[in-house]
C-alpha cells in the first residue's frame, strides 16, 4: 500500500470540488483504498507531493480520434464564408474524411490515431471515448472500431467505443436503405466481435431524422447496448427527447436544446455533453441552455469532440477553459465535466472520482487550487499521471 499526501480534489459531493486541502490518498493495487485528511491517514509507505493538487485522471467522453486525412481546405472555406451545411451538401465535411478513412488499413488508422491520443494523455487523461462513423460501409466501420480497440495495446489508457455508422448518408444512398443495409448489419457484427460499448447517431437535417435514428436505437436496445446521440447541434429536431426516452447515456452538442429537453434529460438521467471546440470552430452563436440544465439538475460533461473537421482540437484542458469562457460554466462545473460527469456520460462507475473502491487513475498537477486548471490555456501543468495505481507519465 502507498499513501500519497497532497491537496486532493476528490470531485465528490459536499465541499466544492470535494476538496481536502491537507489530504491523503491510500492506494492498494489498482484501487483507491481510502481518502481523507492527512491527520486521519492509516500507516503506510508515504509519498509526499509537496502541496501539489491531485484530481481524478481526466476523461474525454466524446472524440473521433480514429480517422485518416485532414480538412484544412474546409477550414479555409469556412473562413471565406461557407457554412458547415454548405460544405457537407457539396461533398465535403464528413464525406471527405470517409474517402480517406476507407482507404486506410487498421494498422494505418492506429498509427494515425496514436499521436492524437498522446496529446490527450499528456494532459492527464486516462479514459477516451472513440467513435466510428467515417467508414459508412460495414467493413470500414468495423475497421475503425478494431483500430480504436487496438489503441489500448499501445498505450496505458482505457478506450470506450461508440458505434456511429448513422453519422452521414453516403452520396447516392437513400437514408432508410442505408440504415437497413449498412448501419444495422454493421451493428450486429460489431456487437458479435465485442467491438462496441455504446451506440450513437447524428440526428440533424444534414444527417438522419429522429425516426431513422430510433430504428438503430431499437436494435441497440435488443442487443443490450446503451445509446447516446449527437443532437440539437445545428437545429432542433427532437433528438434529445428521443435519446431521453431510451434512457440514453448522453445527448451531445445540445446548443438548440430547450427547457423541455432539459426536463426530459433530468428524468432519464441523461448527461448533457457540451462541445465548445465545435462551437468555436463553426463560429456558432446559439448557446447550449446551461441555465436550464442547472435548474433541472442535468449533469454537464465537457469533451474535445476531437475530429478532423468541426473540432480539430486535441486538448481537454483547452475544452475546460472554453467551457468556462464560452459557455459560462464555473471552474468547478468544468472540472466535474471532465471527471465525474464524463464518467456518467460513458456509463462508467469505477472512475471520475477519488473514493474508496474506485480505480487509482489520478492526475497530479503543479497547481495549488483546482480553478487554475480552468483559467490558463496553452499551458499544461501536469506533473504525473497514474493509471491503475502506477505512474505512467
Amino acid at each position: 500500500m502507498l499513501l500519497v499526501n497532497a491537496t486532493v480534489a476528490t470531485m465528490g459531493e459536499g465541499a466544492p470540488y470535494g476538496l481536502i486541502p491537507d489530504g491523503a490518498v491510500l492506494l492498494e493495487g489498482d484501487r483507491v483504498a481510502w481518502v481523507g485528511s492527512r491527520s486521519d491517514a492509516p500507516q503506510a509507505e508515504t509519498r509526499d507531493m509537496g502541496g501539489r493538487l491531485i484530481t481524478p485522471a481526466l476523461i474525454d467522453c466524446h472524440t473521433h480520434l480514429v480517422h485518416a486525412g485532414d480538412r484544412a481546405r474546409e477550414f479555409e472555406l469556412r473562413l471565406q464564408g461557407a457554412s458547415y451545411e454548405q460544405i457537407a451538401r457539396e461533398g465535403g465535411g464528413i464525406l471527405s474524411t470517409v474517402t480517406a478513412t476507407r482507404a486506410a488499413s487498421v494498422e494505418e488508422l492506429v498509427a494515425l490515431a496514436l499521436p492524437r491520443l498522446d496529446a490527450l494523455l499528456k494532459e492527464g487523461v486516462s479514459v477516451v471515448e472513440v467513435k466510428s462513423g467515417y467508414g459508412l460501409t460495414i467493413e470500414a466501420e468495423l475497421n475503425m472500431l478494431r483500430a480504436a480497440r487496438a489503441l489500448e495495446l499501445h498505450r496505458p489508457v482505457k478506450i470506450v467505443t461508440s458505434f456511429l455508422a448513422a453519422h452521414a448518408v453516403p452520396p447516392g444512398a437513400e437514408p432508410d436503405a442505408f440504415i437497413d443495409e449498412v448501419c444495422i448489419p454493421a451493428l450486429h457484427q460489431a456487437h458479435a466481435e465485442g467491438l462496441v460499448d455504446a451506440v450513437d447517431g447524428f440526428c440533424e437535417g444534414i444527417a438522419f431524422t429522429p425516426a431513422q435514428i430510433e430504428r438503430v436505437f431499437e436494435v441497440a436496445k435488443a442487443l443490450g447496448l446503451p445509446v447516446k446521440l449527437h443532437a440539437e447541434q445545428l437545429s432542433h429536431l427532437g433528438g434529445t427527447q428521443l435519446v431521453a426516452r431510451y434512457g440514453g447515456l448522453s445527448s451531445d452538442h445540445v446548443e438548440y436544446a430547450t427547457e423541455a429537453d432539459a426536463r426530459a434529460m433530468a428524468e432519464a438521467g441523461t448527461v448533457a455533453v457540451l462541445l465548445p471546440g465545435a462551437f468555436y470552430t463553426l463560429h456558432e452563436t446559439q448557446m447550449p441552455p446551461v441555465d436550464a440544465f442547472r435548474a433541472h439538475g442535468v449533469p454537464m460533461a465537457l469533451a474535445t469532440d476531437a475530429n478532423p473537421g468541426s473540432s480539430p482540437m486535441f486538448s481537454l484542458l483547452l475544452a475546460v477553459n472554453m467551457g468556462c469562457t464560452l459557455f459560462r460554466l464555473t471552474p468547478e462545473e468544468a472540472l466535474r465535466g471532465v471527471t465525474v460527469n464524463a464518467a456518467k456520460a460513458l456509463g462508467l462507475s469505477d472512475c471520475g472520482q477519488i473514493a474508496a473502491g474506485k480505480r487509482a487513475d489520478l492526475a497530479v498537477w503543479d497547481v495549488r487550487q483546482p480553478a487554475e486548471l480552468a483559467y490558463r490555456f496553452g499551458f499544461n501543468p501536469l506533473h504525473e499521471r497514474w493509471t491503475g495505481g502506477e505512474v505512467v507519465a
